[in-house]
């Protein structure tokens, strides 16, 4: 071989080369890295309530819906909302005041987003 034809093999094997390191140096995501968010699985456990999916259809707002909305508020108007609702009476205290102005408040809350 020539030393030209041995330098561009040279240089093809370090790209090559270069290539598979940095492709090997890409951290791998696995399913235990990815966080749920509390917060949001609550508010969701709240919307899936059979006397909350009546209530939101009463007022003409599908459950459906108002779970993709709460999918689409940011962590922090997600936790406002939580907190909103650990502050309810515990033990069926909270009457349907409660509930229908927490319901209003998230509705609030993904109209101004």
């Amino acid at each position: 071989m020539t030393q030209r034809l041995r330098a561009v093999l040279a240089d093809i094997t370090a790209a090559l080369l270069f290539g598979l390191a940095l492709a090997l140096a890409v951290p791998q995501a696995h399913a235990d890295m990815i966080r749920i968010d509390p917060d949001r699985e609550r508010v969701n456990a709240l919307l899936a309530r059979p006397e909350v999916v009546k209530e939101l259809e009463r007022m003409g707002i599908p459950a459906d819906e108002a779970r993709a909305r709460v999918g689409a508020m940011t962590p922090e108007e997600v936790r406002s909302l939580a907190g909103r609702i650990d502050a309810l009476p515990a033990g069926g205290q909270a009457s349907t005041r409660d509930l229908l102005l927490v319901i209003l408040v998230v509705l609030l809350v993904l109209i101004l987003i």
